[in-house]
């Protein structure tokens, strides 16, 4: 069941958490991450396919970092924000490796509303 704990809010002037709609989603991904569909391949409701381009920088950036990437364990929605853009939301979720848990890695995402949903653009996995 989604709550509405963390809401989406559009505040352009501070980092917010991650909505609870949203999360379910994003775990979604990083799942797919992790068993190495870095074009997202899967059906994943609401997520936009992710170029060619862009899915071999992020196998790039994972082979170059190391490690094996895991689901989202709960810890990673309590450093994990979003903000504001004006026409979008801009998240950074953290990730995590079966080596070290919590590890340098982001995965940068783009939500747009579209209508009463809304629609995930992965950017890339990378260490900011």
């Amino acid at each position: 069941m989604i709550t509405d704990k963390f809401p989406i809010v559009k505040d352009d002037a501070n980092e917010t958490p991650i909505p609870s709609e949203w999360r379910g989603t994003l775990s979604d991904i990083v799942g797919a991450l992790k068993d190495g569909d870095y074009k997202v391949n899967r059906k994943i409701n609401g997520v936009c396919p992710v170029p060619d381009d862009i899915a071999d920088i992020i196998a790039e950036n994972l082979a170059t970092y190391g490690g094996h990437l895991v689901g989202l364990p709960e810890e990673a929605w309590d450093t994990s924000v979003c903000q504001w853009m004006d026409d979008y939301w801009d998240l950074l979720i953290d990730l995590y490796t079966l080596e070290e848990g919590a590890s340098d890695l982001v995965l940068s995402v783009r939500v747009y509303e579209s209508g009463a949903s809304y629609v995930f653009d992965i950017q890339l996995v990378y260490v900011p």
